[in-house]
């Protein structure tokens, strides 16, 4: 359906994960985070022989700390459509078509670090997957970062010929604020809070937790940087970085699905 076709605000009370698939319109993009089109959200996750990597779409990941700067993290329900079960930060998800106030950001936005359609979808699905109120998320508080490139197969829940994974750029957000939960058990079947050494020993393989491709490649990649001065990352352009667009293929753990077994972006994250 055409954006002019969307009802303006977002609704999905009383929808399964499988109508929320069919229903949430994903922003379809380019490789260089230009908007392209739009599709639905199972639509742009099949991975496929004519669609090897899915549908480029835009995503973001929130990280969000307490006053004391520990992490907030997630578990996702065991209803996902994908990744299922797995740990991941505060919350992923994605921009959506068709709303207002708008949720799409143009280059200028990015470049100004003002993304305040990536900023809105963050404070609705918050809202809708740990119960937090948008009066204690101030869009403001938000410090945009930079943007991840990075597709994964979702192997470990669907088998070795998955048809469904992600392919996103995915804005980073960070805020610090006090918050109050009340999960979704739809969407979220834990949660926790941590420091950054507490985090690493969760994420070593005899702790026993799946962890999101995405999550991983941001932890060991670029959250210890962030979060070794956390006023400084949020309150300067420290680590403030629009132009990059970082690109990482996925761990052999999440290549396959039905398509062909092949680096895309030739950076495995672990390098």
């Amino acid at each position: 359906p055409k954006s002019s076709d969307m009802p303006k605000e977002w609704n999905g009370a009383g929808m399964s994960q499988e109508e929320l698939m069919l229903k949430d319109q994903c922003i379809l993009l380019d490789m260089n985070d230009n908007i392209i089109g739009y599709d639905n959200k199972y639509e742009s996750h099949i991975f496929c022989p004519e669609r090897p990597r899915a549908k480029l779409h835009r995503a973001f990941s929130v990280f969000l700390f307490d006053e004391s700067g520990k992490l907030l993290l997630q578990q996702r329900a065991k209803e996902k459509i994908t990744f299922p079960e797995v740990w991941t930060n505060t919350c992923c998800s994605h921009p959506l078509s068709g709303f207002e106030p708008s949720e799409e950001d143009l280059p200028e936005d990015v470049a100004a670090g003002t993304v305040m359609g990536v900023k809105r979808a963050a404070v609705r699905k918050l809202k809708h997957e740990l119960g937090i109120e948008a009066s204690e998320l101030p869009l403001e508080k938000f410090k945009f970062l930079t943007r991840l490139h990075y597709w994964a197969a979702d192997v470990v829940t669907h088998g070795p010929e998955s048809p469904l994974g992600e392919h996103e750029i995915d804005y980073i957000l960070l805020i610090q604020t006090p918050v109050s939960l009340n999960p979704n058990p739809e969407e979220v079947m834990d949660t926790k809070y941590v420091s950054f050494p507490q985090l690493l020993q969760d994420m070593q393989p005899e702790a026993g937790k799946l962890w999101s491709p995405w999550f991983r490649i941001i932890a060991l990649k670029f959250l210890g940087q962030w979060w070794e001065d956390l006023p400084k990352t949020l309150t300067t352009d420290a680590h403030f970085d629009p132009a990059t667009i970082h690109r990482f293929d996925c761990g052999e753990e999440h290549m396959g699905g039905l398509a062909v077994l092949w680096m895309f972006l030739f950076v495995p994250w672990f390098h």
